[in-house]
């Protein structure tokens, strides 16, 4: 337990047990669930933790509370990490009051169709409740990523519960930068959803904040704009980085060395930044944040089976799945007898808004030579301009 404010405290937990989050995202340095808690003439508490962590949060929770009793459960989100000690809450506190708007209660008994809430409070946007010196407003915000999510706001204290907005990976305890895992959080996901944080963003400006509390990842209360700067750039689509970033998958190395030589001419002609990933060894959610981070892509791959290469398609697909859009792209393709791959990469953007392709694509049959070797500088020369 420790302070968020004078009245509000943190009871979360950290998660160093987690190897995947959600079955699919790395977590080296693990995960942090929060829950948080107002004490005031009512006590009101902000969500639950993960299923593997009971003990440790009640224990949390009732050294928050001081032999007090909560008067409100506050559920902003039900995905599970958040919402699955609601029925050990209510087994230690059954006459809570459980609040949140109607799907989330829907969500509950799907979730837990043998959770009994003896009472409950049901909220809609602009609804207020008051803790005493304390007035609560909720603000609803669906897919921000899930549909019965909403917020919180406190006046007192100008704090902002926000929810899986401005999360990031990592546990509480990990030495990290803030930016790096928060981006490929959010873009791994909440990125489909940027129209969504937009409205979001737009109703946050209408408040005072001094404080950002989310479900997971550290308590904000230091140069806001910054962070709300960079969740208006991701949800927006724009660009965070000039550079370019080059993801490639190559067979036997020839594809490879096309990628670093692209690499090795944007860097000699004065490129700020120019990143580059193996789709094949590195983590495929790094590479999808590093797509959206910079503002030009170069994709790099073998045609294979007369379409492209498994893990460029997967990445592909992570990309347009997520929106991606507002971008430049160059292609190389790598094909010994029928180079396929442009084609086909093309074919996979097509519905995606404002992509700019590169007039050079660079073509390799097998290995490089001085007509790829050519075309490899008249990319780089594109990329430049």
């Amino acid at each position: 337990m420790k302070n968020v404010t004078n009245d509000i405290f943190y009871i979360g937990v950290n998660d160093h047990e987690l190897d995947l989050f959600e079955g699919q995202y790395d977590v080296p340095n693990g995960m942090a669930y929060n829950s948080y808690l107002i004490k005031d003439e009512k006590i009101a508490v902000f969500d639950t933790v993960d299923k593997n962590f009971t003990e440790p949060w009640l224990a949390n929770l009732k050294e928050a509370l001081g032999g007090r009793t909560p008067d409100y459960l506050i559920v902003q989100h039900v995905e599970p990490d958040h919402s699955a000690n609601i029925a050990s809450f209510l087994k230690e506190f059954p006459d809570t009051t459980v609040v949140g708007n109607a799907k989330t209660f829907t969500f509950i008994n799907a979730f837990y169709p043998e959770t009994e809430i003896k009472n409950q409070l049901t909220v809609k946007e602009g609804d207020k409740l008051s803790l005493g010196s304390h007035e609560l407003s909720f603000i609803m915000a669906p897919m921000v990523h899930w549909p019965e999510v909403m917020m919180t706001y406190d006046s007192k204290d100008k704090v902002f519960f926000s929810a899986d907005a401005f999360g990031k990976f990592g546990a509480l305890d990990a030495d990290e930068d803030w930016a790096c895992e928060a981006r490929r959080y959010y873009f791994g996901i909440v990125g489909k959803y940027g129209a969504q944080v937009q409205g979001l963003l737009k109703k946050a400006a209408a408040l005072n904040i001094a404080v950002i509390c989310p479900l997971h990842g550290p308590v904000l209360t230091e140069n806001l704009p910054y962070y709300i700067g960079l969740y208006n750039t991701w949800s927006s689509y724009g660009v965070e980085s000039e550079g370019v970033f080059i993801a490639y998958t190559s067979v036997y190395g020839n594809t490879k060395k096309a990628a670093e030589l692209l690499k090795e001419k944007l860097l000699e002609k004065g490129c700020p930044k120019v990143a580059i990933a193996d789709l094949a060894r590195e983590d495929m959610a790094e590479s999808v944040e590093d797509g959206f981070r910079y503002g030009k892509l170069v994709l790099a791959t073998t045609t294979y089976n007369g379409e492209i290469f498994p893990f460029m398609n997967q990445y592909i697909d992570w990309l347009i799945e997520r929106n991606y859009q507002n971008r430049t792209i160059g292609i190389i393709e790598n094909g010994t007898w029928a180079a396929t791959a442009a084609k086909c990469i093309k074919a996979k953007f097509e519905k995606s808004k404002n992509i700019t392709w590169l007039d050079t694509t660079v073509t390799i049959k097998s290995a490089l030579s001085a007509d790829s070797i050519a075309q490899v500088e008249a990319l780089a020369d594109e990329l430049m301009k």
